[in-house]
Protein backbone atom coordinates (compact mmCIF):
# COMPACT_ATOMS: atom_id res chain seq x y z
CA UNK A 1 0.00 0.00 0.00
CA UNK A 2 1.31 3.63 -0.63
CA UNK A 3 2.52 5.22 2.22
CA UNK A 4 2.06 8.81 3.10
CA UNK A 5 5.74 9.44 2.15
CA UNK A 6 5.71 8.52 -1.09
CA UNK A 7 4.26 11.77 -2.82
CA UNK A 8 7.11 14.41 -2.67
CA UNK A 9 4.16 17.68 -2.70
CA UNK A 10 2.05 16.05 -0.04
CA UNK A 11 4.78 15.30 2.30
CA UNK A 12 5.85 18.96 1.71
CA UNK A 13 2.65 20.70 2.54
CA UNK A 14 2.27 18.10 5.69
CA UNK A 15 5.33 19.39 6.85
CA UNK A 16 5.08 22.91 6.80
CA UNK A 17 5.19 24.64 9.67
CA UNK A 18 2.23 27.38 10.70
CA UNK A 19 3.33 31.17 9.89
CA UNK A 20 1.69 34.51 9.43
CA UNK A 21 0.77 34.94 5.66
CA UNK A 22 1.83 38.14 3.76
CA UNK A 23 1.43 36.16 0.71
CA UNK A 24 -1.32 34.77 -1.63
CA UNK A 25 -4.05 33.77 -1.54
CA UNK A 26 -6.05 35.96 -0.14
CA UNK A 27 -7.94 34.13 2.53
CA UNK A 28 -4.64 34.21 4.53
CA UNK A 29 -4.99 30.69 6.18
CA UNK A 30 -1.34 28.59 5.45
CA UNK A 31 -2.37 25.05 5.35
CA UNK A 32 -2.44 23.21 1.77
CA UNK A 33 -3.77 25.88 -0.27
CA UNK A 34 -0.05 28.23 -0.10
CA UNK A 35 1.81 29.60 -3.17
CA UNK A 36 5.25 29.56 -4.75
CA UNK A 37 7.65 30.05 -0.83
CA UNK A 38 10.77 29.34 -0.33
CA UNK A 39 10.21 25.96 0.69
CA UNK A 40 7.26 25.02 -2.02
CA UNK A 41 8.75 24.86 -5.23
CA UNK A 42 7.92 26.36 -8.24
CA UNK A 43 5.74 24.62 -11.05
CA UNK A 44 7.33 27.04 -13.63
CA UNK A 45 10.43 26.30 -12.65
CA UNK A 46 11.08 23.11 -10.42
CA UNK A 47 13.82 22.62 -8.72
CA UNK A 48 12.71 21.07 -5.07
CA UNK A 49 9.54 18.63 -4.57
CA UNK A 50 7.67 19.20 -7.74
CA UNK A 51 10.49 18.43 -9.34
CA UNK A 52 10.75 15.05 -7.90
CA UNK A 53 6.81 14.18 -8.59
CA UNK A 54 7.07 14.88 -12.33
CA UNK A 55 10.51 12.70 -12.12
CA UNK A 56 8.45 10.10 -10.40
CA UNK A 57 4.90 10.95 -12.54
CA UNK A 58 7.16 10.42 -15.68
CA UNK A 59 8.68 7.20 -14.70
CA UNK A 60 5.79 5.44 -13.66
CA UNK A 61 3.98 6.37 -17.42
CA UNK A 62 6.78 5.70 -19.25
CA UNK A 63 8.04 9.16 -20.01
CA UNK A 64 10.78 11.28 -21.09
CA UNK A 65 8.82 13.88 -19.40
CA UNK A 66 5.86 14.33 -17.66
CA UNK A 67 4.31 17.67 -16.57
CA UNK A 68 1.51 18.12 -14.07
CA UNK A 69 -1.43 20.52 -14.72
CA UNK A 70 -4.08 21.88 -12.72
CA UNK A 71 -6.11 23.36 -15.16
CA UNK A 72 -7.48 20.01 -16.66
CA UNK A 73 -6.65 17.93 -19.99
CA UNK A 74 -7.46 20.80 -22.14
CA UNK A 75 -4.18 22.47 -20.68
CA UNK A 76 -2.51 19.13 -22.12
CA UNK A 77 -3.81 19.17 -25.35
CA UNK A 78 -3.36 22.92 -26.00
CA UNK A 79 0.13 22.01 -25.06
CA UNK A 80 0.34 19.38 -27.15
CA UNK A 81 -0.78 21.06 -30.23
CA UNK A 82 1.32 24.17 -29.75
CA UNK A 83 4.47 21.48 -29.16
CA UNK A 84 3.42 20.22 -33.09
CA UNK A 85 3.36 23.77 -34.24
CA UNK A 86 7.07 24.13 -32.65
CA UNK A 87 8.27 20.57 -34.62
CA UNK A 88 6.76 22.46 -37.86
CA UNK A 89 3.01 20.95 -37.86
CA UNK A 90 0.69 22.58 -39.69
CA UNK A 91 -1.82 20.12 -40.64
CA UNK A 92 -3.62 18.11 -37.72
CA UNK A 93 -5.81 15.04 -38.56
CA UNK A 94 -8.31 14.14 -35.58
CA UNK A 95 -12.00 12.36 -35.30
CA UNK A 96 -14.98 13.81 -35.46
CA UNK A 97 -15.88 12.79 -32.07
CA UNK A 98 -12.57 14.23 -30.79
CA UNK A 99 -12.79 16.99 -27.89
CA UNK A 100 -13.57 20.18 -28.66
CA UNK A 101 -10.43 21.11 -26.69
CA UNK A 102 -8.61 19.74 -29.84
CA UNK A 103 -10.77 21.93 -32.12
CA UNK A 104 -10.50 24.97 -30.00
CA UNK A 105 -6.41 24.37 -29.65
CA UNK A 106 -6.44 24.27 -33.73
CA UNK A 107 -8.36 27.68 -34.18
CA UNK A 108 -6.24 29.43 -31.55
CA UNK A 109 -3.00 28.44 -32.90
CA UNK A 110 -3.86 28.55 -36.92
CA UNK A 111 -3.75 25.18 -37.76
CA UNK A 112 -5.70 23.33 -40.19
CA UNK A 113 -7.94 20.60 -39.11
CA UNK A 114 -7.88 16.86 -41.29
CA UNK A 115 -11.15 15.87 -39.76
CA UNK A 116 -11.65 11.25 -39.92
CA UNK A 117 -15.30 11.28 -40.47
CA UNK A 118 -16.05 8.08 -38.65
CA UNK A 119 -19.11 6.32 -38.59
CA UNK A 120 -21.33 5.42 -36.23
CA UNK A 121 -23.10 2.17 -34.80
CA UNK A 122 -26.36 1.83 -32.91
CA UNK A 123 -25.60 5.99 -31.71
CA UNK A 124 -22.35 5.04 -30.70
CA UNK A 125 -19.15 7.08 -32.96
CA UNK A 126 -16.48 4.14 -34.27
CA UNK A 127 -12.87 5.03 -33.87
CA UNK A 128 -11.01 5.47 -36.65
CA UNK A 129 -9.74 2.68 -38.87
CA UNK A 130 -6.13 1.88 -39.31
CA UNK A 131 -7.41 2.87 -43.33
CA UNK A 132 -9.30 6.28 -42.17
CA UNK A 133 -6.00 7.26 -39.85
CA UNK A 134 -3.14 6.26 -43.06
CA UNK A 135 -5.64 8.13 -45.67
CA UNK A 136 -5.94 11.64 -43.12
CA UNK A 137 -2.64 11.46 -42.70
CA UNK A 138 -1.36 11.84 -46.55
CA UNK A 139 -2.96 15.56 -46.11
CA UNK A 140 -1.55 16.29 -42.32
CA UNK A 141 1.87 16.52 -40.91
CA UNK A 142 0.45 14.63 -37.25
CA UNK A 143 -2.24 12.36 -36.23
CA UNK A 144 -4.43 12.93 -33.03
CA UNK A 145 -6.78 10.59 -31.70
CA UNK A 146 -8.53 9.44 -28.73
CA UNK A 147 -8.10 6.62 -26.32
CA UNK A 148 -10.25 5.74 -24.86
CA UNK A 149 -12.98 7.30 -25.74
CA UNK A 150 -16.48 8.29 -23.71
CA UNK A 151 -17.96 4.87 -24.59
CA UNK A 152 -14.46 2.61 -23.79
CA UNK A 153 -13.37 1.92 -26.80
CA UNK A 154 -10.43 2.06 -28.29
CA UNK A 155 -8.43 3.08 -31.80
CA UNK A 156 -5.85 0.43 -33.50
CA UNK A 157 -3.25 2.06 -31.20
CA UNK A 158 -0.39 -0.34 -32.70
CA UNK A 159 -1.08 -0.12 -36.34
CA UNK A 160 -1.83 3.60 -35.60
CA UNK A 161 1.90 3.88 -33.79
CA UNK A 162 3.34 1.57 -37.26
CA UNK A 163 1.84 3.99 -39.56
CA UNK A 164 2.90 7.45 -37.63
CA UNK A 165 6.81 5.56 -37.80
CA UNK A 166 6.26 4.84 -41.04
CA UNK A 167 5.80 8.20 -42.33
CA UNK A 168 7.77 10.05 -40.32
CA UNK A 169 5.11 12.18 -38.58
CA UNK A 170 4.17 12.39 -34.93
CA UNK A 171 1.48 10.26 -33.01
CA UNK A 172 -0.57 12.42 -29.90
CA UNK A 173 -2.68 11.24 -27.96
CA UNK A 174 -5.67 12.66 -25.81
CA UNK A 175 -5.77 10.46 -22.85
CA UNK A 176 -8.06 12.20 -20.75
CA UNK A 177 -10.28 9.41 -19.55
CA UNK A 178 -7.65 6.48 -19.46
CA UNK A 179 -5.09 7.59 -16.85
CA UNK A 180 -6.36 4.44 -14.92
CA UNK A 181 -4.52 2.24 -17.54
CA UNK A 182 -0.90 2.75 -16.99
CA UNK A 183 -0.84 -0.58 -15.33
CA UNK A 184 -2.14 -2.21 -18.66
CA UNK A 185 -1.36 -2.37 -22.57
CA UNK A 186 -3.57 -0.22 -23.32
CA UNK A 187 -1.88 2.99 -22.07
CA UNK A 188 -1.36 5.88 -24.75
CA UNK A 189 2.73 5.75 -23.34
CA UNK A 190 3.18 3.11 -24.94
CA UNK A 191 2.84 4.37 -28.57
CA UNK A 192 2.61 8.14 -28.41
CA UNK A 193 5.06 10.81 -29.04
CA UNK A 194 2.95 12.61 -26.55
CA UNK A 195 -0.06 11.96 -24.49
CA UNK A 196 -2.46 13.52 -22.04
CA UNK A 197 -3.82 11.46 -18.88
CA UNK A 198 -6.89 13.31 -17.00
CA UNK A 199 -5.96 12.01 -13.91
CA UNK A 200 -9.19 13.57 -12.13
CA UNK A 201 -11.56 11.82 -14.66
CA UNK A 202 -10.26 8.36 -13.31
CA UNK A 203 -8.22 8.66 -10.53
CA UNK A 204 -8.41 9.82 -6.92
CA UNK A 205 -7.16 13.47 -8.54
CA UNK A 206 -9.13 16.69 -7.48
CA UNK A 207 -11.08 18.19 -10.55
CA UNK A 208 -8.31 19.82 -12.97
CA UNK A 209 -6.07 17.45 -12.32
CA UNK A 210 -4.35 16.46 -15.53
CA UNK A 211 -0.54 15.12 -16.56
CA UNK A 212 0.88 15.69 -20.39
CA UNK A 213 4.23 13.84 -21.17
CA UNK A 214 6.15 13.03 -23.99
CA UNK A 215 9.15 11.24 -25.02
CA UNK A 216 11.83 11.97 -27.58
CA UNK A 217 12.56 15.55 -29.38
CA UNK A 218 8.89 16.29 -28.19
CA UNK A 219 10.07 16.57 -24.49
CA UNK A 220 12.10 19.91 -24.38
CA UNK A 221 9.31 21.12 -27.21
CA UNK A 222 6.50 20.31 -24.55
CA UNK A 223 8.37 21.52 -21.95
CA UNK A 224 7.83 25.33 -23.85
CA UNK A 225 4.29 24.63 -24.84
CA UNK A 226 3.29 23.69 -21.72
CA UNK A 227 4.72 27.27 -20.50
CA UNK A 228 2.13 29.06 -22.90
CA UNK A 229 -1.04 27.14 -21.41
CA UNK A 230 -0.63 26.73 -17.78
CA UNK A 231 -1.92 29.12 -15.35
CA UNK A 232 1.18 30.93 -13.49
CA UNK A 233 -1.14 30.66 -10.11
CA UNK A 234 -1.21 26.41 -9.72
CA UNK A 235 -2.71 24.78 -6.88
CA UNK A 236 -0.74 23.07 -4.34
CA UNK A 237 -3.60 20.96 -3.15
CA UNK A 238 -4.45 20.00 -6.92
CA UNK A 239 -0.53 19.30 -7.61
CA UNK A 240 -0.75 17.15 -4.32
CA UNK A 241 -3.73 15.30 -5.89
CA UNK A 242 -2.02 14.50 -9.18
CA UNK A 243 1.15 12.70 -7.63
CA UNK A 244 -1.02 11.02 -5.12
CA UNK A 245 -3.57 9.98 -8.19
CA UNK A 246 -0.87 8.50 -10.56
CA UNK A 247 1.20 6.55 -7.92
CA UNK A 248 -2.43 5.29 -6.31
CA UNK A 249 -2.18 1.49 -6.14
CA UNK A 250 -3.88 -0.43 -8.90
CA UNK A 251 -7.53 -2.29 -7.72
CA UNK A 252 -7.82 -5.36 -9.56
CA UNK A 253 -11.00 -6.73 -7.74
CA UNK A 254 -12.61 -3.67 -8.92
CA UNK A 255 -11.76 -4.17 -12.37
CA UNK A 256 -12.19 -8.09 -11.99
CA UNK A 257 -16.16 -7.04 -10.63
CA UNK A 258 -16.56 -4.99 -13.11
CA UNK A 259 -16.13 -7.36 -16.35
CA UNK A 260 -18.28 -9.38 -14.72
CA UNK A 261 -21.00 -7.26 -14.09
CA UNK A 262 -21.26 -5.66 -17.19
CA UNK A 263 -21.25 -9.67 -18.68
CA UNK A 264 -24.26 -10.26 -16.16
CA UNK A 265 -26.01 -7.16 -16.84
CA UNK A 266 -25.79 -7.07 -20.82
CA UNK A 267 -23.54 -3.43 -20.88
CA UNK A 268 -22.31 -2.40 -24.01
CA UNK A 269 -19.03 -4.38 -25.04
CA UNK A 270 -15.53 -2.45 -24.57
CA UNK A 271 -12.27 -3.03 -23.41
CA UNK A 272 -12.14 -0.69 -20.58
CA UNK A 273 -13.15 -1.65 -17.53
CA UNK A 274 -13.57 1.41 -15.90
CA UNK A 275 -16.40 2.40 -18.52
CA UNK A 276 -20.03 0.28 -17.62
CA UNK A 277 -22.95 1.14 -20.30
CA UNK A 278 -26.20 -0.22 -20.18
CA UNK A 279 -28.57 0.58 -22.98
CA UNK A 280 -31.95 1.53 -21.89
CA UNK A 281 -33.50 3.11 -25.55
CA UNK A 282 -36.54 5.27 -25.20
CA UNK A 283 -37.30 4.37 -21.46
CA UNK A 284 -33.26 6.06 -20.77
CA UNK A 285 -34.50 9.37 -18.66
CA UNK A 286 -37.07 7.39 -16.76
CA UNK A 287 -33.94 5.05 -15.71
CA UNK A 288 -31.82 8.08 -15.20
CA UNK A 289 -34.70 9.40 -12.89
CA UNK A 290 -35.04 5.96 -10.93
CA UNK A 291 -31.73 6.32 -10.34
CA UNK A 292 -31.11 9.95 -9.32
CA UNK A 293 -34.08 9.22 -6.43
CA UNK A 294 -31.56 6.64 -5.00
CA UNK A 295 -28.81 8.83 -5.13
CA UNK A 296 -27.20 7.09 -8.10
CA UNK A 297 -25.70 9.32 -10.87
CA UNK A 298 -24.62 7.89 -13.75
CA UNK A 299 -21.53 9.93 -15.81
CA UNK A 300 -23.67 10.92 -18.52
CA UNK A 301 -27.45 9.79 -20.97
CA UNK A 302 -26.95 9.69 -24.76
CA UNK A 303 -30.26 9.04 -24.89
CA UNK A 304 -29.82 5.89 -25.23
CA UNK A 305 -27.05 4.71 -23.05
CA UNK A 306 -26.29 5.34 -19.52
CA UNK A 307 -22.77 5.64 -19.04
CA UNK A 308 -21.34 4.41 -14.79
CA UNK A 309 -17.83 5.28 -15.06
CA UNK A 310 -15.64 3.41 -12.19
CA UNK A 311 -12.18 3.97 -10.63
CA UNK A 312 -9.61 2.48 -8.41
CA UNK A 313 -11.78 3.78 -5.57
CA UNK A 314 -15.19 3.06 -6.51
CA UNK A 315 -16.08 -0.02 -3.52
CA UNK A 316 -17.53 -3.32 -4.09
CA UNK A 317 -21.01 -2.51 -2.21
CA UNK A 318 -21.27 0.33 -4.65
CA UNK A 319 -21.10 -1.55 -7.71
CA UNK A 320 -23.42 -4.27 -6.05
CA UNK A 321 -26.04 -2.04 -5.21
CA UNK A 322 -26.04 -0.37 -8.80
CA UNK A 323 -26.77 -4.09 -10.24
CA UNK A 324 -29.49 -4.63 -7.84
CA UNK A 325 -31.06 -1.31 -8.88
CA UNK A 326 -30.76 -1.83 -12.76
CA UNK A 327 -32.61 -4.66 -12.22
CA UNK A 328 -35.57 -3.38 -11.73
CA UNK A 329 -35.58 -1.55 -14.51
CA UNK A 330 -36.96 -2.37 -17.98
CA UNK A 331 -35.00 -2.10 -20.98
CA UNK A 332 -36.59 0.05 -24.15
CA UNK A 333 -36.61 0.04 -27.76
CA UNK A 334 -32.93 1.35 -28.45
CA UNK A 335 -33.36 4.12 -31.03
CA UNK A 336 -29.51 4.72 -31.37
CA UNK A 337 -29.70 7.83 -29.32
CA UNK A 338 -30.54 11.45 -30.31
CA UNK A 339 -27.22 12.44 -32.23
CA UNK A 340 -26.83 15.74 -30.30
CA UNK A 341 -27.06 14.37 -26.62
CA UNK A 342 -24.53 11.60 -27.96
CA UNK A 343 -22.23 14.50 -28.52
CA UNK A 344 -23.14 16.88 -25.79
CA UNK A 345 -20.63 14.55 -23.58
CA UNK A 346 -17.89 15.15 -26.49
CA UNK A 347 -17.26 18.63 -25.03
CA UNK A 348 -16.14 17.50 -21.62
CA UNK A 349 -12.87 19.09 -20.46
Amino acid sequence: MMKHSDCKIASMLKAQKRHISFHTPGHKRAGADVTELSYSDNLFAPTGVIAQAERDIAEILGADASFILTDGSTCGVHAMLAALLKAGCKRIAFPAFTHISVINGCQILGLSPVVIEGKRVAGVPMQPTAEEMKTALSEADALLITSPDYYGNFPPLEEAKEICAALGKPLCIDGAHGSHLHFTKFHAGRFADMWVDGAHKSLPALTQGAVVSANGRFAPLLKQAVGLFRTTSPSYPIMASVEYAVKYPRNEKIELLSRECKTAWGAYENEDWSKILIAFGDKANEAQAFLERRGVYAEFNDGNYLAFYLSPCTRVRELKKLGRLLAKLPRGNADGGEEPSAYACMTRS
